[in-house]
């Protein structure tokens, strides 16, 4: 059904990678999904007063909160399709990210309030009738959500959205419920014990893990987390492709949003290599990362020297050292000043988040290790942070 709709409704629907195309997805996918669950809800819902079961009346209201959530994701892409302007000038691609949050908080209070209603009808059980009708209703509730579930994870792929992957997973668990929900009714008209309750119980627990995930998937990218190591490879790739790049660090990858990313970097060039040439050079390399990534980049040169045997023969001594000290410690920008009395070797060191030395003692650490080697080195080290995995 998605696909006959994106036929008849999305322009060209192949070009995903346009804003708008992407926009148009997360659109339809949000009207598809309230449509469908009011309609659960009311079929539930129905079923559940006419059964007395609080069990099937939680599982309705799940739907609703669907409903709700679809209506948030529709919103949320909506805004996040309008264009940069003075006020946000990285444009409001967030606002999808901002729009998970709402669903899955919205999903909390519902599982919490279906909890305390299950809680207190476990103190004041009441039978619940057993009939075709709510068989019928919830098995084809089942399927309806296996479908959402489906449809939703193949766009959420699609588009790399993760308040479609939010979605995605709802539906998922709102099968394990219905299907939790069923049982019960088979198991209370075969044996007359009454489960009920227990089962709308453990519907509001579903519901409440599954708000609890999604909070984990939107809050990261909001917070700012380190981009996917594919990324990363990528990235580097696309750079070191240019033979005139002997190395990169200090990639920091900024998301506002999917097909909003900035990125920065620094590129390692040899010294006395021609400055236009070498400047030419980083131009294409930040026209290259735009084409194949959609991105906006921005390359700062880091001038190194290449034909000094005593600088390289040094710094991969000093590299070697350092790694001694904690094995995913890097260093970059290696220089040597030499000066009559002594000499500075100048370098930052790249620690991870992970190390049990603090930055001042590995700073010591590594001063110790550089005048060991020679009394008239002196070690000017900058302790550096990476933004990537």
């Amino acid at each position: 059904m998605i696909g006959l709709l994106a036929k008849l409704f999305i322009p060209n629907r192949t070009d995903i990678a346009s804003p708008k195309v992407r926009q148009a997805y997360g659109m339809l996918c949000g009207i598809v999904g309230i449509i469908l669950n009011l309609i659960l809800f009311a079929g539930k819902l129905l079923v559940g007063i006419l059964s007395s079961s609080i069990a099937v009346t939680a599982d309705a209201f799940n739907n609703l909160s669907d409903a709700g959530s679809s209506v948030l994701t529709l919103i949320g892409f909506r805004i996040a399709g309008q264009k940069p302007d003075s006020a946000h000038p990285f444009g409001h691609g967030r606002m999808e990210y901002i729009s998970g949050l709402l669903v899955a908080v919205l999903i909390l209070l519902m599982g919490f309030e279906l909890g305390k209603s299950s809680l207190e009808k476990i103190f004041r059980p009441e039978p619940v009738d057993f009939s075709l009708l709510a068989i019928v209703i919830l098995t084809a509730s089942v399927a309806v959500k296996l479908y959402m579930a489906f449809y939703n994870r193949k766009i959420a792929k699609k588009i790399d959205s993760a308040a479609m992957k939010v979605t995605a997973a709802d539906s998922l668990n709102d099968c394990v419920a219905t299907e939790v929900v069923l049982l019960s009714m088979f198991f209370e008209h075969f044996t007359k014990i009454s489960i009920d309750a227990y089962c709308g119980l453990l519907v509001a627990l579903f519901i409440l893990k599954t708000g609890i995930g999604a909070i984990k998937d939107t809050v990261g990218p909001l917070l700012g987390q380190p981009p996917a190591p594919e990324l990363v490879e990528q990235i580097q790739q696309i750079v070191l492709s240019h033979p005139e790049v002997q190395g990169i660090h200090d990639l920091i990858v900024h998301d506002y949003g999917p097909g909003r990313v900035l990125i920065s970097l620094h590129a390692e060039v040899p010294a006395d290599a021609d400055f236009l040439k070498t400047h030419d050079t980083i131009d294409n390399i930040e026209k290259d990362l735009a084409r194949i990534l959609q991105c906006q980049a921005t390359i700062h040169m880091d001038p190194i020297v290449t034909d000094d045997d005593l600088t390289s023969q040094t710094r991969q001594i000093v590299a070697e050292l350092v790694r001694g000290i904690d094995p995913d410690i890097t260093i970059h920008d290696f220089r040597m000043v030499i000066g009559t009395t002594h000499t500075n070797v100048i370098f930052d060191a790249v620690v991870p988040y992970h190390c049990l030395l603090s930055d001042r003692q590995v700073k010591e650490e590594i001063a110790r290790m550089v005048s060991g080697l020679d009394g008239h080195y002196f070690a000017v080290v900058h302790i550096d942070k990476s933004h990537v995995l």
